[in-house]
């Protein structure tokens, strides 16, 4: 698998390339947790976002499809110990609905080949009046990430959708998600953070 391949070397191409972004996503993804949140991340890779939301959260359930990036993120986080970790297809989470406060998916609905299910599992297992938290990179106005792209996808990565800021809100919209709000983290890679609050029974 390709993030494994790449897992041990991942963080270094992300702080050389696109430091600012990578950190600050983090950051800002951290605002929305409270103490008393249980979270469920997907696809947390090596840990760069759970590292901001470990210190923030009662319980945080780290998991990704892939075990090297998950080998990566334990020894990132080893020193906190309210982080479980797991691998979990993003498509079928074994976790009952309503299981999680806030459900996190950082960089990955643009990778798989059906977002939209990966999307309904999230939402599925978010409580009722919690929050999904989906970040994205995204193309800029110059289209300032499309040499980072071209480049993982020469190393193996298979990006099956590219988005600008018009494009994500687009995305979500066509889904039915209407209480979302959006920030974006700029810099070479720019982030767009999708913080969509969770409304199953009305």
């Amino acid at each position: 698998m390709f993030w494994d391949k790449v897992s041990g070397v991942y963080d270094l191409f992300e702080n050389i390339y696109n430091k600012s972004v990578y950190q600050s996503t983090g950051e800002t993804v951290a605002k929305y947790i409270k103490n008393t949140d249980r979270v469920l991340e997907c696809a947390c890779g090596t840990g760069a976002i759970s590292i901001y939301i470990a210190p923030k959260c009662n319980k945080l359930f780290a998991s990704d499809y892939s075990v090297g990036m998950l080998k990566q993120a334990k020894k990132k986080l080893k020193s906190f110990d309210n982080v479980e970790f797991k691998k979990v297809d993003i498509t079928n989470i074994k976790s009952k609905d309503d299981s999680f406060d806030v459900v996190v998916a950082g960089n990955v609905i643009h990778l798989l080949p059906d977002p939209q299910s990966a999307m309904k599992e999230l939402t599925r297992v978010c409580k009722d009046g919690g929050k999904l938290i989906i970040p994205t990179y995204i193309n800029g106005d110059e289209g300032t990430n499309k040499l980072a792209v071209k480049f993982l996808e020469k190393l193996g990565a298979s990006f099956k959708r590219q988005f600008d800021s018009e494009s994500y809100e687009k995305f979500f919209a066509e889904m039915g998600y209407e209480d979302v709000a959006y920030e974006v983290v700029r810099g070479r890679m720019s982030c767009d953070i999708a913080i969509i609050e969770v409304k199953k029974n009305s």
